[in-house]
């Protein structure tokens, strides 16, 4: 057996962090050498992460800093995505991870636009809230930190819950442009008409 074969298949049986894969007559090949174009061509998960706080009031509005920030309200039947009717996404204004669907928004009467799931519940995170002398569920985006508003058990079927959310905290991202815009993985919810 070969030197180089004989280093590769300890490296593998000692589990050093590069797979080398023995090939006939000694050739020794990493696996990064041994993947796929289509491997190759996959692209790394998207990682969100809080911008610090100058660059957060230099990029929102003062209203959208207020309510991501500050815990603040928008006024309802005022704002940007209270009756949005397009099919696409809301991601967190600040950082852009996806939180909510059209599929899954729905007409509460509230003047906010309201969901009764989260579209990727891992980027959702739920809070106690007693500032206003109730305890409510206070709903913040995960990586960002940023207030987007609270969920009530008083929603429609299939949840129950009415996630009210304030559009200063979210941006919407048209299904037609998921793709361009890096949420490609979320076009396929779409394809299909709603009745």
């Amino acid at each position: 057996m070969s030197r180089k074969r004989i280093l590769a298949c300890l490296g593998v049986a000692l589990g050093f962090g590069t797979f080398a894969a023995v090939l006939p007559e000694g050739n020794v090949t990493t696996a990064a050498e041994n993947k796929t174009s289509t491997e190759k061509n996959m692209t790394k998960p998207k990682v969100y992460s809080k911008p610090s706080d100058a660059e957060i009031k230099a990029k929102l509005t003062p209203v959208q800093y207020d309510v991501t920030q500050h815990e603040g309200t928008e006024p309802p039947y005022q704002n940007e995505y209270w009756d949005n009717k397009a099919d696409g996404i809301y991601v967190d204004v600040v950082t852009g991870e996806p939180l909510f669907s059209s599929r899954d928004m729905y007409s509460s009467g509230t003047g906010w636009p309201s969901f009764f799931r989260p579209l990727v519940k891992e980027n959702v995170i739920e809070k106690t809230d007693r500032k206003l002398f109730v305890s409510r569920t206070e709903v913040r985006s995960k990586h960002g930190d940023s207030h987007l508003g609270h969920v009530f058990t008083d929603g429609p079927k299939p949840t129950g819950l009415r996630y009210c959310m304030n559009s200063a905290a979210l941006r919407f991202i048209d299904a037609k442009g998921l793709a361009a815009e890096g949420y490609g993985e979320f076009s396929p919810l779409f394809e299909t008409k709603l009745k």
